[in-house]
């Protein structure tokens, strides 16, 4: 039994809609990982043996996202490796997340909840509400209904523990071009678009191999 096994019997069992009863949950597992270097080494070599694993991970523009556990129940641990130009988009969730991070950090803005957060929302015109600066040590977790965005610096690595979708879709803005669109969950999506974030097995080593000169595994 894995260290991420021996959590989700608890986790199986949560009310993912409660952020207090998520926060307290995860926060064991995200901080047992944390501390457990030789854990957290085992959990990100086997995904590099695990294809269902392998075809969850993602490769965006200024993210990467390895995927390290993938629970019947719907929720997922993951490792985020923020890019070298991280910028600003304001976006929604599909689900309600708990944080982590491992090196680095970002400034964390929240602007409020989704009430009247659609495709016709000018970007601009969002107020942050709260500004506030993530490092490395106890997290976070946010509920799927906030709006909020991360701006990382360089090297900036975090552990999330995601929870089952409850939406089809998110909206992400970007506050540099001013665009609005939606984004779909994989039940949605066609081949030809999943195929285009899906990682090859040679980014997913780059992925290791920054873990390991960060120290980090």
């Amino acid at each position: 039994m894995t260290l991420i096994d021996s959590y989700t019997r608890a986790l199986r069992e949560l009310d993912w809609n409660d952020a207090a009863q998520v926060e307290a949950a995860t926060g064991e597992l995200l901080s047992a990982l944390a501390q457990d270097t030789t854990a957290l080494r085992q959990a990100v070599e086997a995904v590099s043996g695990d294809e269902h694993l392998q075809s969850l991970c993602e490769h965006y523009d200024i993210l990467d996202k390895l995927v390290l556990h993938d629970d019947p129940s719907g929720f997922r641990v993951r490792l985020h490796l923020f890019g070298p130009d991280h910028y600003d988009r304001p976006h929604n969730h599909r689900w309600t997340y708990s944080a982590r991070l491992l090196s680095g950090s970002y400034t964390h803005t929240l602007y409020g909840t989704e009430d009247g957060f659609d495709d016709t929302t000018d970007v601009t015109a969002l107020q942050p509400l709260m500004v506030r600066t993530e490092q490395p040590g106890p997290g976070y977790t946010l509920h799927h209904s906030m709006v909020h965005a991360a701006v990382a610096r360089p090297a900036t690595i975090s552990l999330i523990v995601r929870g089952p979708a409850v939406k089809d879709r998110f909206l992400v803005t970007d506050r540099a071009t001013g665009k609005v669109w939606w984004q779909y969950g994989a039940a949605t999506e066609s081949a030809a678009e999943a195929a285009v974030k899906r990682m090859t097995p040679v980014t997913i080593n780059d992925c290791i191999a920054r873990l390991e000169k960060l120290a980090l595994i």
